[in-house]
C-alpha cells in the first residue's frame, strides 16, 4: 500500500484505540464531569482535556491535586468506568468518521492490521466487540501485556516494539495511527512512521513535527491511498 506523502510502501498498520477509532475519549470527559459532580470533587469541567493522551505521571499528579485520598481516588476511578461501560452498551459508543470505511480498505488491500492500547484489555475487547470490528485486528496489544511482561506505558516505545513483533513486519513496512501527543511521541520512540488523526486536541507544532502527517478523519486519508 502506498499512500501519497508517505516514502515507504506498508504492508501494515497499527491503531491506537480511544480517540481514534471509537469515541471514548469524549465519554469519559462527560463520565469524570459526572462523577465529579456525585463526589462533590470541584474539578473543573475541562480538567479532563488535560488528561487526555496525558502520561502515568501526569495523572499522579492531578489526582494528588484533586483527592484526599486514595480511597476517594479509587471510588471515583470506578464510577467513571462503569459509566462509560453503561453507556457502550447503551450504544453511546460508536465509531469515528471513517473508520468502518478504512478497516474495510485495508482488509481489502490484504494489509495486517494490530491495535496497541494503554487501556485494559477487558475494555479493549469489549469497545471492539460492541462496535463491531474485533475481527478485523490480527493481533492486539494492551495495558495488560505492559502489566504482564513488564512493559512501558505510552509515550515510551514498548507497546509498539511489541506491536511490531507480533505484526512480523520490519518498522518501515508499517504505519501508526495515533490521536493523542503521548501516542505520537511513542510511535516516534519506537522509529515507526505515524500519522496524527487528532481527536479533542488538536495537533501540537512538535506533533506536526513528529508524525508523517495528520489528517482531519479517516475519509481525508483514504483518498491519500493508492
Amino acid at each position: 500500500m502506498q499512500i501519497k506523502g508517505i516514502k515507504h510502501e506498508k504492508q501494515g498498520v497499527i491503531f491506537d484505540m480511544d480517540g481514534l477509532l471509537v469515541n471514548s475519549e469524549e465519554l469519559y470527559w462527560k463520565a469524570n464531569i459526572q462523577a465529579s459532580k456525585e463526589y462533590n470533587l470541584g474539578i473543573p469541567d475541562d480538567s479532563y482535556l488535560t488528561l487526555v493522551g496525558a502520561s502515568v505521571k501526569s495523572m499522579d499528579d492531578f489526582y494528588a491535586k484533586y483527592f484526599a485520598s486514595d480511597e476517594v481516588r479509587r471510588a471515583f476511578v470506578k464510577r467513571t468506568d462503569d459509566l462509560v461501560w453503561q453507556w457502550t452498551d447503551e450504544g453511546k459508543l460508536v465509531l469515528k468518521p471513517g473508520v468502518q470505511e478504512i478497516l474495510d480498505k485495508f482488509e481489502e488491500l490484504g494489509i495486517n492490521m494490530g491495535l496497541a492500547s494503554n487501556n485494559y484489555k477487558s475494555v479493549v475487547d469489549h469497545d471492539l466487540w460492541v462496535t463491531g470490528c474485533r475481527n478485523y485486528f490480527d493481533y492486539i496489544v494492551t495495558h495488560d501485556e505492559v502489566a504482564e511482561h513488564k512493559l512501558r506505558s505510552k509515550p515510551f516505545p514498548d507497546l509498539y516494539l511489541e506491536a511490531q513483533k507480533k505484526s512480523g513486519l520490519a518498522k518501515d513496512q508499517l504505519l501508526i495511527f495515533e490521536d493523542s501527543s503521548m501516542g505520537v511521541e511513542a510511535a516516534a520512540n519506537a522509529g515507526i512512521d505515524c500519522v496524527m488523526i487528532p481527536d479533542l486536541k488538536a495537533p501540537t507544532a512538535i506533533d506536526r513535527k513528529k508524525a508523517i502527517m495528520a489528517c482531519q478523519n479517516f475519509f481525508q486519508l483514504s483518498t491519500l491511498i493508492f
